[in-house]
């Protein structure tokens, strides 16, 4: 069997087909806001994921610093048990 070249077997004049009715049943003023509708929330979607990954790296290096700073302190501990011991 041999299918149109279109998606799944679609030809190109059925899509367009289907577009006019689509066009014809909605308008072009209630599909261009649907579009706007559909880019604003796809832009709110990105930036969303943007400040998430900010918000994740912010919290992988607050997360380093606290190590650090604990490290610092275990450090600081032990040499002053060894210079208790010492005394």
């Amino acid at each position: 069997m041999i299918y149109g070249f279109g998606l799944g077997g679609i030809s190109p004049w059925s899509l367009l087909i289907i577009l006019v009715i689509v066009v014809v049943i909605f308008g072009t003023k209630r599909l261009r806001n649907a579009g706007g509708d559909l880019g604003g929330a796809v832009k709110n979607f990105k930036d969303s994921m943007k400040s998430g990954e900010n918000e994740v790296t912010a919290t992988k290096n607050t997360k380093k610093e606290a190590i650090s700073d604990t490290k610092d302190d275990v450090i600081d501990a032990v040499s002053k048990v060894k210079d208790s011991t010492k005394s």
